[in-house]
């Protein structure tokens, strides 16, 4: 038995966990984002509710991801509208999402086709054939105190309301999300006033914080794969140059499984519900390493492919000042 062979025995769709997945989610959102709102007036009481709210955002995300993939149900257009009614609340035009992350999946792991990933990445060659103004920007754009919050804002509250290749992906769906999103928002305010939509915009930002952390893992790692075709490996890109991040099991739950992203680029047809037992219960000739905390932290340290050593490294130090000899 082949490791393809083996991920394909998780591909089963089960509609009554699929059902489950998405009403549960929903309702653990709904729920929790009530109870913010409620106490709103207590930041210290609301805030471990918006926290509940924000994980749950993140799992209907997932969800979402799921359904562009035809993988939390078993029919197609079950798969659609489950994927169009959770765009509601996750910041992201379904139809636009899928196919933008359809061209991620086609290119992954390829450095002539960088554009196609969420985290730009340098090489070291192109770092130190940088001008000074572009390692500044460099610099500033992979520091994680301004990537994860500042790229989170950007990318779910501005640039989704236009995602990249909308002309060509289709302007009516994108405006009839932003018109449904609207409308959640001042549907929000009419209940609960100022309340609704601004502690909904305040889980939304703890979402996408989230959501960039767990996005830049996916890909960024010490021992990740890229390479140019024609020697690309598209099972070393999948298998390699994404990563199992083992955070915990309530991290999962939180995540909706989406951290096992290795044996999800290399069969995106398993489910989200499918993939962690997938993963622990891989035969040992098959096993994937999995990242713990420390290396997940440390990654973030990590910011351009070598080429030549095939990693992720840190920038160069500075050059030290050579002493001059007193005369």
């Amino acid at each position: 038995m082949t490791i393809k062979d083996y991920l394909n025995g998780f591909t089963e769709k089960d509609d009554r966990i699929g059902a489950l997945s998405f009403f549960a989610s929903y309702a653990f959102f709904f729920v929790a984002l009530y109870v913010s709102i409620q106490l709103s007036h207590t930041w210290y009481l609301a805030a471990p509710f918006c926290v509940i709210t924000a994980f749950a955002g993140v799992r209907l995300y997932v969800l979402q991801h799921d359904c562009g993939h035809h993988s939390l149900f078993s029919k197609r257009w079950v798969n659609t509208a489950a994927g169009y009614a959770l765009s509601l609340v996750t910041l992201t035009p379904y139809y636009a999402g899928k196919v933008n992350h359809d061209i991620h999946h086609a290119y992954l792991g390829n450095l002539d086709h960088r554009e196609t990933t969420e985290i730009h990445t340098m090489t070291l060659r192109e770092w130190n054939e940088a001008p000074w103004h572009t390692r500044l920007w460099y610099r500033l754009y992979r520091n994680p105190l301004i990537m994860l919050p500042v790229g989170g804002i950007l990318t779910f509250f501005i640039v989704y309301r236009w995602p990249k290749n909308t002309r060509k992906i289709g302007v009516a769906g994108v405006l009839a999300h932003n018109a449904m999103l609207a409308a959640f928002l001042y549907a929000l305010w009419l209940g609960f006033g100022w309340a609704g939509p601004l502690t909904y915009a305040a889980t939304a930002v703890i979402s996408s914080l989230i959501g960039v952390f767990l996005v830049f893992l996916q890909h960024n790692f010490e021992d990740t794969y890229w390479d140019r075709k024609p020697d690309l490996d598209f099972r070393r890109a999948a298998l390699q140059g994404s990563s199992c991040l083992d955070l915990g099991h309530l991290w999962d739950i939180g995540t909706g499984n989406i951290a096992y992203h290795d044996i999800h680029h290399f069969n995106p047809r398993i489910p989200s519900y499918r993939l962690r037992k997938c993963h622990h219960n891989m035969p040992e000739e098959f096993a994937l390493r999995r990242i713990k905390w420390p290396e997940a932290l440390h990654s973030f340290t990590l910011k351009l492919w070598d080429e030549e050593n095939e990693r992720l490294v840190p920038f160069p130090k500075a050059p030290r000042a050579r002493a001059i000899p007193a005369e």
